[in-house]
């Protein structure tokens, strides 16, 4: 009988259990050192890497990873540019991922099947509780890619029902102001120079790489009313993370959202369960935290 990502027959040698974390560039992610921390902790002797996967290679590197006959395959983590990717290659997908139109986890079903989730929006949502912000009404949002989506929908949880975002091409936006319809919010697409005058907000959100420069300087209307949640964190501070620091205003960057969503992908990983606390969760948070 052939096996396949996941496979527990038990009449098949017991092969090593294999986690990944993909995307272009890979070579900062703090992804393995999260996972391994947590599965130290939980006893599980699992494996976790970083693997370099670029636009358009991922169909290619699920063939491979198929074919290994070595490994079973428990589940992967997804980094840009991969987040839309996958989408064609899954089986099944939450309800998040619909919604978002983007996954940044899967997990091997034992049949082989391919199963899509989206941690991103929990772990925006936790990062931001532990920085009291935990009701919002007008947001401002950098950014139109797959983490932007994953953070609209975040912030709409949190009650938003006005969203500006910022973006350098408007035209190219369409689907994060269609998204807002959806999420039954106003999302005003704007172009990125208007950062520069943005009133007042309790909340921006910037899903820009760390080393992107804007070209533009915040408002300090903005700084001085928003909380910032900047989901880069290499190189730190990002060019919008030493503005809002220079003018003391709050920040919190994005280590915070990517140890909550990792606790989430371990869930999954574990128990393929998004909503199944994992056993003695707040020491498996401990020591991930204490990781980075």
């Amino acid at each position: 009988m052939a096996t396949t990502p996941g496979d527990t027959n038990p009449t098949t040698p017991t092969r090593p259990v294999r986690l990944a974390v993909l995307g272009s560039p890979i070579g900062h992610s703090m992804s393995p050192t999260l996972h391994r921390a947590a599965y130290e902790r939980l006893g599980l002797d699992w494996r976790y890497d970083a693997i370099e996967v670029r636009s358009g290679g991922f169909a290619e590197f699920l063939r491979r990873l198929r074919g290994d006959a070595d490994a079973a395959w428990r589940g992967l983590s997804l980094t840009m540019p991969l987040k839309h990717e996958v989408l064609d290659h899954l089986d099944g997908a939450d309800r998040l991922v619909e919604l978002a139109g983007a996954a940044n986890t899967v997990r091997f079903a034992e049949d082989g099947s391919l199963q899509g989730f989206n941690t991103d929006i929990g772990g925006i949502a936790r990062t931001l509780g532990e920085a009291g912000l935990e009701r919002v009404h007008r947001a401002v949002l950098i950014g139109g890619g797959a983490t932007a989506s994953s953070a609209l929908v975040a912030i709409a949880e949190l009650g938003a029902a006005e969203v500006d975002v910022l973006v350098r091409d408007p035209d190219r936006a369409v689907g994060v102001r269609e998204l807002g319809r959806r999420l039954g919010l106003v999302a005003r697409v704007r172009p990125l120079a208007e950062l520069a005058d943005a009133s007042s907000a309790e909340l921006v959100v910037s899903t820009v790489p760390g080393g992107t420069d804007l070209g533009v300087s915040p408002s300090d209307a903005l700084i001085g009313s928003a909380v910032l949640l900047d989901v880069a964190y290499e190189p730190w501070p990002s060019a919008l993370g030493a503005a809002w620091l220079e003018r003391d205003g709050r920040v919190t960057h994005g280590l915070g959202m990517l140890l909550h969503q990792a606790l989430l992908q371990v869930r999954i990983f574990t128990s393929g369960d998004l909503f199944e606390p994992l056993p003695d969760e707040a020491a498996v948070l401990d020591v991930m935290r204490r990781s980075l």
